[in-house]
């Protein structure tokens, strides 16, 4: 029996224990927004399982293009007959009466056989056609994953810079907090003063436990926030993401002069147009169908006849070998290959309506998206004149207050007011960049 020592028990416990400690570490990563997409690229199960359709696809192309090539097989066998074949030979032969028969055997107990075949396609037009469509059926799968991408950096877009946002919106709470502390400390001293009463402490007091719940709620979404953005991103929820860019009002406004599109970049016109092309590639192979088939096959093989099971010792092999021509002449199957000439041209026919369709569709999402991305700038700007002003109401409420001359009410009022308007100004600018995302989306420029 192997003895191991207390040391070296310890030492295994600690290597395991260290083992374990670095498989939890977690990851940490500042990332710009260009750094999410292609960290989703490479992660995110759905584009994952469109890259395995590629790879698919190209192993669906190499049986086709194995159709084309020769096929060589081999065979080998030994037949043992228990009982060899008996045939009826006419009595006549022998000088017998007619319509009598001697039965008689041919052959040996053993019979060992070994060959080879080929097969070869000489014409096959629909062989053919699947030659020339691979390339057409890889760039389909490829342009799926290009889909996929796009759908996926919509979303990342779309949440990175609302948590980018985000961190405006806390700033404004904690300035929120701490102008809703100043006033309660200042009223509190008004109160111990008789300046003030009660009830305008408490209307104060509730405020601040307000501002302090909205920041709670606000940084619990932005926590959800980025649980969400990691799963977009195909990241593990345990490691830390940190979001590096920052998004100014300029930034948004940016690009909404740029109006001008085609719809061959968008990547949803790209793809139908690959499905027309499959489409024209089916016809021509249906179409092919009728034409004769043309192929080549060979074979050379050895035989050997024994009454003992002696084949690797002395005696004859026998050669045959071939090699034929066939022709298949398609004459008529019901009128299958017609029906599936039609069909398929029926299928061409919904694609050339769908890429119509589509077209119309570009045309309208590209003006909806316009239409949402000037009123989403118009809103937000609108939105911060009202909260600068609110805020400048409210500092004007607030010097009065502190002079004497102002309620506890109308500086109340104004702090409402100008929380009312800085949650309006935030949401408006979520808006807007939604709505940029959306609208870059449309053109095919995101």
């Amino acid at each position: 029996m192997i003895k191991i020592s207390t040391s070296t028990i310890g030492f295994i416990v600690l290597l395991f224990m260290g083992t374990a400690t670095a498989q939890k570490a977690t990851a940490k990563y500042a990332f710009s927004i260009q750094q999410c997409v292609e960290y989703a690229s490479k992660n995110n199960a759905q584009v994952q399982n469109a890259l395995v359709g590629v790879q698919i696809q190209q192993q669906v192309n190499r049986g086709i293009t194995a159709m084309a090539l020769p096929t060589v097989s081999a065979n080998t066998g030994v037949t043992n007959y228990i009982d060899i074949p008996t045939s009826l030979l006419p009595g006549q032969i022998f000088g017998q009466p007619a319509g009598t028969y001697i039965p008689v055997q041919f052959g040996t107990k053993f019979n060992a056989n070994a060959g080879l075949q080929l097969q070869q396609v000489l014409f096959d037009g629909q062989v053919f056609v699947g030659l020339r469509a691979r390339g057409t059926a890889i760039e389909y799968q490829k342009k799926n994953v290009e889909v996929t991408e796009e759908n996926i950096k919509v979303n990342i877009y779309k949440v990175y810079y609302q948590l980018v946002v985000s961190k405006t919106q806390v700033e404004i709470l904690d300035a929120n907090i701490a102008r809703i502390e100043k006033l309660l400390h200042d009223t509190r001293e008004l109160y111990k003063n008789g300046f003030a009463e009660k009830l305008d402490v408490d209307k104060l007091s509730v405020q601040q436990s307000n501002q302090e719940t909205e920041k709670t709620k606000t940084l619990n979404n932005i926590e959800i926030g980025y649980l969400g953005l990691k799963t977009l991103m195909g990241m593990p929820v345990k490691d830390e993401l940190i979001l590096t860019d920052k998004i100014t009002e300029d930034q948004i406004k940016n690009g909404l002069a740029d109006t001008a599109y085609e719809y061959s970049q968008r990547k949803e016109f790209q793809y139908l147009n690959i499905v027309k092309k499959l489409d024209d590639y089916n016809i021509k192979r249906y179409q092919l169908s009728y034409f004769p088939t043309l192929s080549l096959s060979g074979s050379y093989s050895k035989n050997a006849q024994r009454n003992t099971f002696d084949f690797f010792g002395p005696g004859d092999w026998f050669t045959t070998s071939y090699l034929a021509v066939n022709i298949a002449i398609p004459i008529f199957d019901g009128f299958l290959k017609d029906s599936k000439v039609k069909q398929s041209r029926y299928e061409l026919q919904q694609t050339v309506n769908n890429i119509d369709n589509l077209k119309l569709s570009i045309d309208s999402d590209v003006e909806q998206a316009k239409i949402r991305f000037r009123s989403a700038i118009l809103t937000m700007d609108n939105q911060k004149k009202n909260m600068i002003l609110a805020e400048s109401v409210y500092n004007q409420t607030k010097k009065k207050f502190e002079a004497g001359t102002g309620s506890n009410t109308e500086i109340s009022t104004a702090q409402t007011d100008l929380i009312s308007a800085q949650t309006n100004y935030i949401s408006a600018t979520y808006d807007a960049v939604v709505a940029k995302v959306d609208y870059y989306k449309s053109i095919g420029k995101l």
